[in-house]
Order: C-alpha cells, then sequence, then structure tokens
C-alpha cells in the first residue's frame, strides 16, 4: 500500500499527466530486468500498440532520490518493445522502479527492483549470489498445438524459481517454442514471442531478476535446425528484441553473426555460446562436424584461458560432456569437435569450468577429470515446463542421484572465502521441493 501511495505520488505531483490511456491497458509484457552492470542497468517492456515508456527508480528504502530514463517510443516493426537503460546506479546496491506508459503509471500487483553487481575487488571476499537456470519453455496455445495431451504445463514453476529470489535467471534455451505457424515469416515469429513472454506466471520473475539468454533450436527455428534455416536474421534479430544480453556476437565480427556473449557477476565469468548460428547440418554426409564453428570456439578457449574467475560458467543449448551418442548430444554430432575443445581447456589449465545445458527433456550432472587432474562438470537443466520422461540412456560421467526426468530447475549459489569457494547446486520441482544438492569445491 504504501508503494502504491508513493507511485501515486509520482504520478500526480512530479509527472505531467498525458492522454487518457490507461497505462496498464497498454502493458502486454514486463517489466523485465536485462543485463546488470555496475554503473547501469537494462530494463525492457513490451506494449500493446505505439507508446512511449520510461522508468523512475530510486534507491531501496530512499524514495526521495528518484531518477528517471530517457523516454523510449516502441513501434511495431519492433514488436513494440523497448529496452531502456538506467544509467545513475552505484555498485552494489538494490533499488526500487516504476514504469510509465504514455506518462501513466503502471501499478502492478508484486514489487519492482533491480541489484547491480557489488564493487568488490581489492575491498572484501567475493559476494554471495544464486543463479538460477532452466531451459525448455512451452507455453500452450491450442490452435497451434499439436493434437493430443498439452505439451506444456506447470506453469507455477516460474512463480518457485522468482520465491527463491536469485540475482540471475540464467535461461539456457528453448525459451520460446517456435511452431509450424511461426518459422517463416516476421509475424509468426513475433506473435510466438509475445505470447510465451506474456505468461502471467512469468511476470514477477522478469521483473524482479537479472535475465539472461542464449538460445536453442526452438527459438532460432525448426526443430534441430542449424546455419543453413534461411530466416536465421529474422529470428536473430527477435532474440534481441526480446532479450536483454549486453552483446551479441563475436568481437571481431560483423553484423549477424549470432548471440554469443559474456557478462561477469562476482569472481564468477559467464560465457554465453550460440549452437545454432554456426552449426553444420546434422545429416550433411560431407560437411565438417561443428557445433560451435571455428570462429567462436577460438574465442571460447582464449577467453577461457584468460579468465581470472573462481568460476567459469559456458551456458550453450546442448549438452557437452554427455557420452551418449544419440539426439543432439555433442558426442553424438561434433565428437572430434568437443575432444578438441576437453583437450585444450586441460592443455591450459583452466580450472572449474562448468558448462550449463538444456535440450535434453531430463536434468543430470556430468562430471569428468581431465588428463591434467582438473575436473569440469556439465549441468543439464531441463525441462521447465515443457513434457519430460524417463530416458533409456547411459551417460558413463553422470553424478549419481542427479537424473531428474521431470519438471525441474537448478540454482547455482557461489560462497565462502575468496580462496576457499564453493558452488552448491540444487535441484527444485516446480513446487519447489528440493531433489538433490550437490558443492563443487573450487580447485
Amino acid at each position: 500500500m504504501i508503494r502504491f501511495l508513493f507511485l501515486f505520488l509520482i504520478h500526480c505531483v512530479l509527472t505531467p499527466l498525458y492522454g487518457q490511456d490507461s497505462g496498464n491497458h497498454l502493458l502486454q509484457s514486463g517489466p523485465m530486468v536485462g543485463y546488470a552492470q555496475m554503473r547501469e542497468v537494462m530494463l525492457w517492456v513490451q506494449t500493446t500498440r505505439p507508446a512511449k515508456v520510461y522508468f523512475a527508480y530510486w534507491p531501496q528504502g530512499i524514495p526521495d532520490s528518484i531518477h528517471y530514463t530517457q523516454k523510449v517510443q516502441t513501434h511495431k516493426d519492433r514488436a513494440f518493445t523497448a529496452h531502456v537503460v538506467a544509467d545513475e546506479v552505484e555498485p552494489g546496491r538494490t533499488y526500487e522502479y516504476a514504469l510509465f506508459i504514455n506518462e501513466q503509471v503502471v501499478k502492478l500487483p508484486y514489487p519492482t527492483q533491480f541489484k547491480t553487481p557489488p564493487l568488490w575487488q581489492w575491498r572484501t571476499d567475493p559476494p554471495t549470489f544464486t543463479v538460477a537456470t532452466g531451459s525448455c519453455t512451452y507455453i500452450n496455445e491450442l490452435p497451434y498445438d499439436r493434437p493430443g495431451k498439452p505439451y506444456g504445463g506447470e506453469y507455477e514453476i516460474f512463480s518457485t524459481i522468482y520465491a527463491q529470489q536469485p540475482d540471475i535467471m540464467l535461461w539456457l534455451g528453448d525459451n520460446v517454442y517456435l511452431r509450424e505457424a511461426d518459422w517463416f515469416s516476421w509475424t509468426g515469429i513475433i506473435k510466438r514471442y509475445t505470447h510465451t513472454r506474456s505468461l502471467p506466471e512469468m511476470q514477477p520473475l522478469l521483473a524482479n531478476t537479472a535475465n539472461y539468454a542464449v538460445w536453442d533450436d526452438h527459438e532460432f527455428g525448426p526443430n534441430d535446425a542449424d546455419r543453413t534455416f534461411i530466416h536465421k536474421d529474422k529470428t536473430l534479430k527477435a532474440f534481441k528484441l526480446f532479450w536483454a544480453n549486453p552483446s551479441y556476437g563475436l568481437p571481431e565480427a560483423c553484423d549477424l553473426n549470432g548471440i554469443t556473449g559474456y557478462f561477469q557477476w562476482g569472481d564468477v565469468d559467464f560465457f554465453l555460446l550460440d549452437n545454432r548460428w554456426f552449426r553444420s547440418p546434422n545429416d550433411c554426409q560431407t560437411c565438417e562436424k561443428t557445433i560451435l564453428g571455428t570462429a567462436q570456439l577460438g574465442w571460447l578457449i582464449e577467453a577461457l584461458a584468460a579468465s581470472k574467475a573462481t568460476f567459469k560458467l559456458v551456458a550453450v543449448g546442448g549438452q557437452v560432456l554427455s557420452t551418449v551418442e544419440r539426439w543432439e548430444t555433442y558426442a553424438n554430432l561434433a565428437p572430434e569437435e568437443r575432444n578438441y575443445l576437453l583437450a585444450r581447456l586441460a592443455a591450459e589449465g583452466v580450472r572449474n569450468v562448468i558448462f550449463l545445458t538444456g535440450d535434453r527433456h531430463h536434468t543430470e550432472l556430468s562430471k569428468y577429470v581431465n588428463e591434467q587432474g582438473w575436473t569440469v562438470y556439465d549441468l543439464t537443466s531441463s525441462p521447465l515446463t515443457s513434457s519430460s520422461g524417463a530416458r533409456d540412456e547411459v551417460n558413463k560421467l553422470r553424478v549419481s542421484g542427479t537424473l531428474v526426468t521431470k519438471r525441474n530447475f537448478v540454482t547455482l549459489t557461489f560462497s565462502g572465502p575468496r580462496k576457499e569457494r564453493v558452488c552448491t547446486l540444487r535441484c527444485f520441482d516446480s513446487s519447489g521441493k528440493e531433489l538433490w544438492h550437490y558443492e563443487i569445491q573450487a580447485e
């Protein structure tokens, strides 16, 4: 109630009235917190039609210290989305914020806030923080779904993740499921993104957690899509419109080079990989088999070797370590590239690498010790709301007790003194019941 009164004061006293539109009426989805840096945070929103949007924000508990973002006009050719930068922030602070559409404050039934990463280097031990992660978000829409039992369900999982209050939500691909009616037109792609992003259960999580994403085949194109997909320029544009990563593509490349990215929080480096843009066709008999492509693979190895972070998290749509040679595992599609990657990590002495993967509609933790004696992990987290099921496959690197064959998500909490850092993994079902936990000590 106090917060609503404060927003009403902003609306009535601090901003001019504009038109007759209701701010809530013009809100399609969001607001969403995108990337969060020490000096700026990206905020995102989608409106129902052309509108002018901006945000007011203030340090938590200090409502008389208000800052405003620039005003941004939404347009149809950008799916009525807006990316708005909050650039008057300080490191290690929590801010509350309010959304305005056409000068009308939007009143939401849940808090809206964001955090900035702390400035800890040379001052304190690294911060304790939590990342939530998962993949495979299917939202039913009956006219366009396959006949039979609904493929999606248990949408309450997003409320359960929100209740965990993670600092970061990392979406591991298949975050949107394009259907047959969607693949081949800009209209279809945007309709599907809008339908998924508008899910009510998802909104509090989007509004209060820094959201980052990689993609997999279902938002890139048709099932098992690769670099030959003719409309990958359109799905790349849509991905950039609906997510708010800090960058897209390799630093030395030109436009339209996929979604590769990077960010840092605390003493952890996050590498966001693109397993579709450069990918060779699965069934091409004469193609050199690749998932990441030469340029991206080279960048990843060099960036990991250069990283000073305690833990290195590598997010990519498909499994890396699983020994199962079927479906879209690395071992099945590009074993030579997989072996080269693991060999280079060993040769460079890269420690504490955890691959974060999705796609497989089950969760498991894989563990591999390389020839240098360093341990590499692969946390597969899937599905969030898509269907799941038992897997009649033997992954020789699976950690016992970590296979989950129902809807779930995983959190990673980083804690401990600088030289004794620990990553604690916890897997939960959609109701919040803990299914397993596992500790990884930094080597």
